[in-house]
């Protein structure tokens, strides 16, 4: 049995994968392109993906392959309907990393909203030390106590953030970018008055054909000019350049993002030419990847390759 991982890079190196070896040859590349997939998949009988695309015109070539495991929830990077017209099983993982994307939106919320990047510099440079106050004011900052967090996908994530934002009392609700209507224990508003009502909003829905470029230029004028807007769903839910421009005019206070329209970022990102980064926070799409998070995460593929073999 030829196990496969086309982008071992992805899980990072601090992983022991060993239990693999017991299943059969592994085989691990840290980067595939798409030219490179026809070669490498060629004699696999399981491949283990993240992002590389799997499509006939990357693995038609491979003549014996039992399965596909991506080790993610989104399969956007999969033929479906191929694979299953060659009868080639394929696997993703959901849940793995609930408690982790919650943490890390909290983590980044947190960071902007109390200016944390600005009393951190201030602090290393010196000025504090030169200082003769043993405070310092110049960016103020609110409690969220009593403050109204909006969470757009009240999925499984928005479910675990919703939780910890009332615990710091905040006041939670919700816009359905699906449309359903279902109990719930939070409010469910419709989108003008959730943007126009909401201190933070944090995005947690999935990218489809309802929620690509959701928030634009529209949204950002509706919302209040202190909000904060934190995204860690996917990229092109949000318009980066009307977002650029928001920050810099002042439509919004700030934005926290884990995620972008094209990922490694684009050397031509609207955020590179801002002139207020300071009320931009980006992180490099880590929101996922806890230890603990992409442990578990590999133990389910293991599991699927398990039985793969059998």
């Amino acid at each position: 049995m030829n196990i496969v991982f086309l982008d071992r890079k992805s899980l990072g190196y601090d992983l022991d994968l060993s239990a693999f070896k017991e299943l059969g040859k592994v085989t691990e590349y840290s980067f595939t392109s798409p030219d490179e997939v026809q070669e490498r998949a060629a004699d696999a009988d399981i491949l283990i993906v993240n992002k590389t695309q799997i499509n006939e015109h990357t693995i038609s070539s491979a003549s014996h392959l039992k399965a596909v495991c991506v080790t993610a929830t989104g399969v956007n990077n999969i033929d479906i309907p191929y694979l299953e017209s060659r009868g080639i099983h394929w696997h993703n993982v959901a849940g793995y990393s609930t408690d982790t994307v919650a943490q890390h939106t909290i983590a980044i919320a947190l960071y902007m909203y109390e200016h944390l990047s600005y009393y951190d510099e201030y602090t290393r440079s010196g000025k504090y030390a030169a200082d003769t106050l043993f405070t310092h004011f110049e960016k103020t900052f609110h409690e969220l106590a009593g403050k109204q967090w909006g969470i757009a996908g009240l999925g499984a994530i928005g479910h675990r953030v919703a939780v910890i934002a009332e615990a710091l009392g905040c006041k939670v609700v919700y816009f359905s970018t699906s449309g359903i209507v279902r109990p719930e224990k939070y409010p469910r508003l419709e989108w003008n008055d959730f943007l126009r009502s909401s201190d933070v909003i944090s995005i947690h829905c999935p990218l489809n054909e309802h929620t690509e470029g959701l928030f634009d230029h529209d949204a950002f004028e509706k919302m209040k000019s202190d909000a904060l807007l934190v995204n860690v769903a996917r990229g092109q839910i949000v318009n980066e350049q009307d977002l650029a421009d928001a920050l810099d005019n002042g439509t919004i206070a700030g934005a926290a993002l884990d995620t972008l329209s094209q990922e490694p970022m684009s050397s031509y990102s609207p955020f590179f030419h801002m002139k207020h980064r300071d009320r931009l926070l980006i992180t490099p799409h880590i929101g996922w990847a806890s230890t603990e998070a992409r442990q578990r995460l590999m133990q389910i593929i293991l599991e699927q390759v398990k039985e793969e073999v059998r």
